[in-house]
């Protein structure tokens, strides 16, 4: 899109640097994402708005470290948690493409010792729809396991489902990535990791290669990376329905063996090094810029563009989502939610886009999505972490704007 000019707006209160691009047309979104420091609390962050392929909006402000002022750069990266989902369903939607994944057959067509344990029958699909009853490990995983792929597999072929496969819904919190992870390695040629992929074969040619990673290499300095901070205990104990709060609580509940207990979302934090190096975490350990992430969505928005993606592929990506046999009730959440073949889908949950669209909102805050209908891609990130479950205000703040501007343009 021609005519972008530079932006770098002084505001009242908390008086953020916002710098970045916007093109003509799409200054509600600058508007929001200032309002986001001045209205909404913000401290550092960035978003970033592709459409038909063009970057629309680029722009990132704020600091990146409160403790020394340090300000957010236009190549600060963050942990994004959740989004990280989005971005590891990219590489099995680009192995499908290739005609390497076929979304209905069984993992153990290409995973053979995952047939075990009463797993034989689950569905490539089910799987990444969060309906396999595989969101607890039986066995001990911490950071030795993880790092040690060929041992992690044993723990997941040896994993029983917490009930028949298909029957229920239940988050997947962190399971799914290595279970991902694993189905990739045995699918792709060249037997790569997820994180291996989508650096080598998404982001790199996308541009983006030094900008999103799964499993950040040591080479990556600590001043690229904003550290997330947490919400105080009195946030974390009001901010959330009493019965989230009480099953986070609760050691036999779904929630806290899916998010909390083993390995639990926090084992991939280091505070020394905002996220642990080298360790590939597929359901939330990547670190991002929100130009990464929309770049890498607004590829997923339109066939063909510089990944030679297939139109079938981005036709299943746009599917309604398959519900279990009970329903699209997640035991984990306590409420309807819709996934599809690694992404959410827009629900009564989070809300976004058309039925088309897809994407994954992360712990925090941060947000990755596609609209196909528009030809969109969306990326946001944070490091001042939220606790809406439905839709942080300020990502819902620039979704609303960049909707709007989309509506009349």
């Amino acid at each position: 899109m021609a005519g972008r000019g530079r932006e770098s707006d002084r505001a009242e209160g908390q008086h953020p640097t916002v710098d970045g691009t916007v093109a003509p047309g799409f200054e509600p979104v600058r508007d929001a994402f200032v309002d986001n420091f001045t209205r909404r609390g913000e401290w550092g962050g960035a978003v970033c708005v592709v459409v038909a392929g063009e970057v629309a909006v680029d722009l990132w402000g704020g600091v990146r470290d409160r403790a020394t002022g340090a300000p957010w750069s236009a190549d600060t990266m963050t942990l994004v948690h959740s989004t990280t989902k989005g971005l590891s369903a990219m590489v099995l939607a680009l192995l499908h493409s290739r005609g390497l994944l076929d979304y209905d057959e069984r993992v153990a067509t290409y995973w053979p010792g995952f047939a075990q344990a009463g797993k034989e029958d689950i569905t490539v699909r089910q799987l990444l729809a969060h309906q396999a009853g595989l969101f607890a490990f039986d066995e001990r995983v911490d950071r030795d396991v993880v790092a040690d792929l060929d041992r992690l597999a044993g723990v997941m072929e040896r994993q029983r489902p917490i009930w028949p496969p298909g029957e229920r819904q239940a988050y997947h919190a962190i399971t799914l990535g290595f279970y991902e992870n694993e189905l990739v390695r045995r699918i792709d040629p060249g037997h790569r990791t997820i994180g291996r992929v989508l650096h080598e074969d998404i982001a790199t040619p996308l541009g983006v290669g030094g900008e999103v990673y799964i499993g950040t290499p040591s080479a990556v300095p600590d001043e690229r990376l904003a550290a997330l901070v947490a919400p105080g205990l009195w946030a974390r104990l009001t901010s959330l329905p009493l019965s989230v709060t009480i099953d986070a609580l609760r050691r036999g509940s779904v929630l806290h063996r899916s998010l909390i207990a083993n390995p639990g979302t926090s084992f991939y934090v280091d505070r020394e090094h905002v996220v642990v190096r080298d360790l590939e975490v597929p359901s939330g350990g990547a670190v991002a810029t929100a130009r990464a992430i929309a770049t890498g969505y607004g590829a997923f928005a339109a066939p063909g563009g510089p990944l030679g993606l297939r139109a079938q592929t981005l036709e299943a990506l746009a599917e309604p989502a398959t519900p279990a046999r009970a329903g699209f009730q997640d035991e984990c959440f306590r409420g309807p939610v819709k996934f599809s073949l690694g992404f959410m889908k827009p629900g009564e949950l989070v809300d976004f886009g058309s039925d088309a669209a897809f994407g994954a909102p992360g712990a925090g805050g941060s947000m990755g999505l596609a609209d196909p209908t528009v030809g969109l891609g969306y990326g946001y990130v944070t490091n001042k972490m939220g606790m809406d479950l439905e839709g942080d205000p300020r990502d819902v703040a620039l979704r609303r704007a960049v909707a709007q501007v989309l509506a009349t343009s």
